[in-house]
């Protein structure tokens, strides 16, 4: 039984709220890029807008809520899916693949856009 959601060992419950918090971050994210695209936004005032310190740390905050939320989902997926029982003896195989796999991937991605928003 899981006695609280914030404690530091794994369960399905607090990933869940990761994923609902990640959630709410990445809309609040693009509410707030998508108000500024409805007026029309040329290259400048675009520039301008991701040149200030709190709409980087914003959106970097939203970087790593999509890495937290995409790694969950694929996590899920893979436990799910890529099993013994339906894969045959290769399924943990692919599964550790898998899994190695997207964690790269989440990585890399991360690292690209902490390289395009503080570059």
């Amino acid at each position: 039984m899981v006695k609280s959601v914030t404690s530091f060992g794994r369960s399905g419950l607090s990933d869940w709220l990761l994923q609902r918090v990640s959630a709410v971050i990445l809309l609040a994210w693009f509410l707030c890029v998508g108000a500024t695209l409805v007026g029309g936004v040329d290259y400048l005032e675009w520039k301008s807008l991701f040149a200030s310190t709190s709409m980087r740390v914003f959106t970097l905050l939203a970087v790593l809520s999509l890495a937290a939320h995409a790694w969950i989902g694929m996590w899920s997926v893979g436990t799910d899916y890529l099993t013994e029982r339906l894969m045959g003896t290769t399924g943990n195989v692919l599964r550790i693949a898998y899994q190695i796999g997207c964690g790269l991937l989440v990585f890399i991605y991360v690292l690209w856009a902490i390289q395009i928003l503080w570059g």
